[in-house]
């Protein structure tokens, strides 16, 4: 059995910074790169831990958008923090954006994120 993988690009969110997609799709299957507070130009959105979560959710939300699918698609999340004393304020967010829907999940803090940004979300989702 075959399987392709097509490449997903959408304008509406960043470009790739590198040598990867913003997200493949094969079958039903979705993976999302990860994702920073990047706008469309490429610019690091202004604001702390806040400003940073909700610009990667928008980000996440149109390669998502792009790939026929939505965050109540999303099977896994993996939520990359440089200070994990910020996790009650990215979890708080993360609610707004998943509401009911709880994927599953995992989340680390790790030494320092491209661009040194605070926050880093990749999602696996299934349509």
């Amino acid at each position: 059995m075959e399987m392709s993988l097509d490449i997903i690009a959408t304008p509406f969110a960043p470009a790739a910074i590198g040598p990867y997609a913003q997200a493949i799709k094969t079958g039903n299957m979705i993976f999302t790169s990860g994702q920073i507070p990047l706008d469309l130009n490429g610019q690091l959105v202004e604001g702390g831990i806040e400003a940073q979560t909700h610009q990667v959710f928008r980000n996440l939300q149109a390669v998502l958008a792009e790939a026929g699918a939505t965050l109540q698609n999303v099977a896994k999340a993996t939520v990359f923090l440089s200070d994990l004393t910020q996790f009650a304020t990215v979890n708080a967010i993360y609610a707004e954006y998943f509401g009911d829907h709880k994927p599953a999940r995992s989340t680390v803090q790790v030494a320092r994120l491209p661009r040194d940004v605070q926050v880093e979300i990749d999602l696996i989702a299934i349509i």
